[in-house]
């Protein structure tokens, strides 16, 4: 396996945020022009951010694990697949990526190039909303790690497609997107003030799912008694 140098890892991930942002919003403000259906909308915006993914996670996963995200960086930090020493960049790369393609989706429908949200996204159910995101999305990504690694960017881009459904907060599921989304007064925005909620709930999500999965992925063995008596018998008489 090639090994990628920070700097390229560190671009890696910032392109790969900012194009998932630039889908996001831009995808939210095309149907949003397209259609007053808001489920017809909430369809379009879903569709271009899931088949996103898997471009992005399949392009971009080899140079620096395709995270785009700092909930997955930081489970991948506690559990020794990214250096300590590397996530300040990773975050730092997401963060400055996500708001990145706020800018782009602007720039690309004549927007001003950076808005403060107004769309309330608040409430106990939000925020479980977005545990039960986050906590999915990072148990697909670490059980499909451990059995199906290849199938992992139509895993992650199939289960965000899912989740914009069945949660009430259409899925963030990432504290970066979560930001770059607050800085857009268009159909995908979150006001700030709603933020912390949001990111609590994501980390909190996060964490439960990689000790749960943490455990569900480790496997005994175990011989069972039958399998002995299968055994020929090899000794001597």
């Amino acid at each position: 396996m090639t090994a990628f140098d920070l700097s390229r890892r560190f671009v890696a991930e910032t392109l790969g945020t900012g194009l998932l942002v630039a889908t996001v919003v831009g995808s939210g403000i095309m149907a949003e022009t397209l259609t007053h259906d808001v489920a017809l909308a909430l369809l379009g915006n879903t569709l271009a951010t899931g088949a996103m993914l898997v471009v992005l996670i399949t392009m971009l996963g080899p140079i620096s694990g395709a995270h785009f995200n700092p909930a997955v960086s930081l489970v991948f930090c506690l559990n020794r697949a990214l250096p300590a020493r590397d996530l300040p960049a990773y975050l730092a790369a997401q963060f400055a990526g996500g708001i990145a393609g706020t800018i782009a989706a602007h720039l690309m429908f004549a927007l001003p190039v950076l808005e403060v949200a107004t769309k309330l996204r608040a409430g106990p159910a939000q925020w479980f909303s977005e545990a039960v995101a986050t906590f999915g999305l990072v148990a697909v990504i670490l059980a499909g790690l451990r059995f199906e690694r290849r199938a992992v960017p139509w895993l992650v881009g199939l289960y965000i497609t899912a989740a914009y459904w069945f949660t009430a907060s259409t899925s963030f599921a990432n504290p970066a997107v979560a930001v770059a989304r607050s800085l857009t007064d268009t159909f995908s925005g979150i006001r700030p003030a709603d933020l912390p909620g949001f990111i609590v709930a994501e980390l909190l999500g996060a964490l439960i799912a990689l000790a749960m999965m943490g455990w569900l992925l480790r496997p005994e063995t175990i011989e069972h008694p039958q399998a002995l008596k299968a055994q020929p018998f090899k000794g001597k008489p």
